[in-house]
């Protein structure tokens, strides 16, 4: 999907995410794939260039695999002069702690570069998936 590179672009991403969803993945699966969606999305209006148009690509892919669904989050922007990185944030600042959200929700990330932009890719897997759902049954 193609969302406007605005805030208001998280939003409708997180929506069409939970609606498209809800009855495909568990409901911890994806309370954290809607948290990662909107770090990736409010990363790329806040920090990249926008494709053509104003706007920024969103894509998610469910593949079958053992134990459940493994799912890939994507969101394409124009890139910017610098790559995604983590920062440290003090305790006290009001930004710089998506990518660490990123990376404790997610198995996996990364950035891929081409000649038009970037993306930002996050993978869950189902084994991480099956034993956090143990975890929160038990």
């Amino acid at each position: 999907m193609v969302v406007p590179h605005h805030p208001a672009g998280a939003r409708l991403a997180r929506r069409r995410l939970a609606e498209e969803l809800t009855d495909v993945v568990p409901p911890p699966l994806l309370a954290d794939l809607v948290a990662v969606l909107a770090e990736l999305v409010g990363n790329a209006v806040r920090h990249a260039d926008p494709l053509p148009g104003g706007v920024v690509r969103v894509a998610w892919r469910l593949r079958a695999a053992l134990g459940g669904q493994q799912v890939q989050l994507r969101v394409t922007d124009g890139g910017a002069a610098a790559g995604p990185t983590m920062r440290v944030a003090d305790t006290d600042a009001a930004d710089g702690r998506g990518l660490h959200i990123v990376s404790g929700l997610a198995d996996r990330w990364g950035v891929e570069r081409d000649g038009l932009g970037q993306s930002v890719w996050a993978e869950f897997d189902p084994a991480e998936i099956t034993r956090s759902d143990l975890a929160v049954a038990g």
